[in-house]
């Protein structure tokens, strides 16, 4: 009897009630391709497997702007579920959740619990693994679809023995955008000794034709509530194919492009926060204002320090904002 088999079985004869308990209301759906699983992702990945697929993990949470884009445009699109329906075995997972996963180590543990060892800060997160249980692709929050079809593409492909997957979207997820970069007042300049100062260091990386940059350039700088941010860092912006040189915060002298392939940059723009001098958060995806102003928060305030979750300080943000009397949009 196959897997799919027995759990329709076993849903059919489940109490009406524990079929409610079991499927918390989901106000962002999820599309019916996705596979209902028991969540034992040793064998989820040998099943994707025999069938010639991999295995993609989706976590998200209910009230997610960017999980509800992700399903309403992304997967709304035929060229992208064709190749999801054909080259992926997708389950949704919620980062709030408490069904039980067991991982491939054979630990079993909630949804929740999971998502904390897999360092789930944004979502969504999707995370493509290979036929041995392997991350072979890692999205961390929402990808446009063409970026996110560059994605697929990659992992698809089994791609990642010839090509690092951050070198393959710098080439293969072109877009209309500007040819140059954008150049701000609070940007710092060489040289580039990034060594601890006085602020905590935000290192924003681009590259032209990114229409993702110019958006945060043309909106999400010009924003009051995120420039009240910036002035609490020192802020430095590389494109991702800089032969500048560049002091690292932990003293290292070396040029911005080598440092972005060290650090794994895959995603423009990305911004990866330092205090005392070490990685403590990083920004790679989409982000409108509030998020993005929450994420400069989250490490001006020390918060990423005491509160592991950006999630959790994210809704306690928005709550002490609404207490306040400030409208919170989560999308504006």
């Amino acid at each position: 009897m196959t897997r799919a088999l027995l759990l329709a079985l076993l849903l059919s004869f489940a109490p009406a009630a524990a079929r409610a308990q079991a499927a918390a209301p989901r106000p962002i759906d999820i599309p019916a391709w996705f596979t209902e699983s028991f969540f034992d992702l040793r064998e989820d990945v040998r099943e994707a497997a025999k069938g010639g697929k991999r295995l993609m993990l989706y976590f998200g949470q209910d009230g997610c702007p960017y999980c509800r884009a992700l399903m309403e445009t992304n997967f709304e699109q035929s060229n992208i579920v064709t190749k999801m329906r054909a080259h992926f075995v997708a389950e949704a997972l919620n980062v709030w959740g408490d069904r039980e996963v067991t991982g491939f180590d054979g630990q079993t543990m909630s949804e929740k619990e999971f998502a904390r060892a897999m360092r789930v800060q944004f979502t969504p997160t999707l995370l493509f693994f290979d036929e041995k249980g392997s991350i072979v692709a890692r999205l961390n929050g929402y990808y446009p679809p063409h970026r996110f079809e560059a994605a697929l593409d990659y992992v698809a492909g089994k791609m990642e023995g010839k090509q690092a997957f951050a070198d393959y979207m710098r080439s293969a997820a072109r877009e209309a955008a500007s040819a140059t970069l954008h150049e701000e007042p609070f940007f710092t300049r060489p040289p580039h000794d990034l060594r601890r100062g006085a602020k905590p260091l935000a290192v924003l990386f681009e590259t032209p034709y990114c229409s993702g940059c110019d958006e945060l350039h043309r909106e999400g700088f010009r924003r009051p509530e995120v420039r009240a941010q910036l002035a609490k860092f020192d802020v430095a912006r590389f494109a991702l194919g800089d032969d500048i040189k560049v002091v690292t915060p932990s003293g290292k002298k070396t040029r911005a492009a080598d440092w972005a392939r060290e650090l794994g940059i895959a995603y423009t723009p990305s911004i990866v926060f330092f205090d005392r001098g070490r990685e403590v958060f990083r920004i790679e995806a989409y982000l409108r204002p509030f998020h993005l102003a929450g994420s400069f928060d989250y490490v001006a305030s020390g918060a990423y320090a005491t509160e592991p979750s950006f999630q959790r300080f994210l809704q306690a943000r928005a709550e002490r904002l609404r207490n306040r009397g400030d409208a919170v949009d989560l999308w504006k």
